[in-house]
């Protein structure tokens, strides 16, 4: 079991680092929150890969295959994504963001968040349907649910890890932000999450061909 829990974080390890939507979110919200706001939303990411866990043992898992649905998903995600990059371009080039030390937003809107950007991510559910997937039934051949659930927080264990560290660091320099550099950051991360929103709906495109 042991080797279970490691190679579980191994695996999570692997993709956590890779930078995406929710990182680029996550960075974003620590300027305001810090650690607190990077736990909340990779709680959100938690609560989604649960569902997905417990749809797969109710039969769904063919649903995580489906082109359709990757496309779907590409397509709404990329949408958001881009809505929401817009948004923080807008605000950085208008000078309407500010570094509040206060605290980011809402408990419920940070878990919120950390569910749907992760669900409209089609590359999430792409890692589900061809590693995860996998991954997660070998554990319940070797240990039954025992198993599942060693797996699920070995891989968890390492998102909490990261975007905490992350967070965390993003909090504590925060201070030593001067506001112009600060707007900077914000459209820059943006125009990131214009990116890949563009690149998600371009990738559902191409699939329809």
């Amino acid at each position: 079991m042991p080797i279970l829990f490691l190679s579980a974080m191994t695996i999570a390890f692997s993709g956590a680092v890779m930078p995406g939507p929710l990182l680029t979110y996550t960075i974003k919200q620590a300027f305001t929150g810090g650690l607190k706001s990077g736990l909340t939303i990779i709680l959100g990411h938690a609560l989604l890969e649960l569902l997905l866990i417990a749809l797969i043992f109710l039969g769904f898992d063919i649903i995580l295959q489906s082109t359709v649905a990757q496309i779907a998903i590409g397509i709404i995600g990329g949408a958001l994504l881009g809505y929401m990059g817009v948004g923080m371009v807008a605000g950085a080039v208008r000078n309407t963001v500010k570094v509040n030390l206060e605290g980011a937003s809402g408990a419920r809107g940070l878990v919120a968040s950390g569910f749907f950007i992760s669900a409209m991510n089609p590359y999430f559910l792409l890692w589900w349907a061809v590693i995860g997937l996998g991954f997660l039934l070998a554990a319940y051949q070797s240990y039954g649910y025992l198993g599942v659930g060693i797996w699920f927080i070995g891989h968890i264990s390492v998102d909490f890890l990261w975007y905490g560290f992350i967070a965390w660091l993003i909090g504590k320099t925060r201070r030593f932000l001067d506001e112009r550099v600060y707007r900077i950051i914000i459209g820059v991360l943006g125009a990131l999450l214009m990116y890949f929103g563009g690149v998600f709906i371009w990738n559902a495109m191409n699939a329809i061909q």
